[in-house]
């Protein structure tokens, strides 16, 4: 069993990094928890956002937007300068990015890693509530003692 993990996690770091962002005929890739540039050909007015717990928007300047994959799933991105008139409208589809992790499955129970290089719990939504509480429970710690200074 240990070998057959390990060749696992060979075969996943073998796959290299997929692009976490891209631009396509039918629409905007984003990897969840991931950040992307959007350039648009002239200054946004409004920005709507279809299902804003799926993909937000952050204005860098007035054709730059910033999109973070939020959650799974597909919604729609709406510019309109300040005329009124479309500037884009599109869709947009938050999915996972799997390069350099490992998804363990015991029977309906799955538990995800980071390997980069040595794995690591991670906290992956639709893993078995045990593991995710964990890994949640592990990273807010460590997060609570890298924002107040304690070792």
């Amino acid at each position: 069993m240990r070998r057959f993990a390990s060749l696992l996690i060979v075969a996943a770091l073998a796959l290299g990094a997929a692009p976490a962002f891209a631009e396509k005929a039918g629409g905007l890739d984003v990897a969840v928890d991931h950040a992307r540039i959007l350039k648009i050909p002239r200054a946004a007015g409004t920005i709507i956002i279809g299902n804003p717990s799926i993909v937000d928007v952050a204005i860098h300047d007035a054709e730059t937007l910033v999109l973070t994959g939020r959650s799974f799933g597909m919604t729609n991105v709406v510019v309109l300068d300040s005329g009124g008139e479309v500037v884009l409208d599109d869709d947009v589809t938050v999915t996972s990015r799997e390069d350099r992790s490992v998804r363990v499955y015991r029977q309906a129970a799955r538990t995800t890693y980071s390997c980069s290089p040595q794995c690591e719990p991670k906290v992956t939504v639709g893993d078995e509530e045990g593991s995710f509480s964990q890994a949640l429970g592990q990273f807010q710690s460590h997060e609570a003692m890298v924002t107040t200074g304690q070792q």
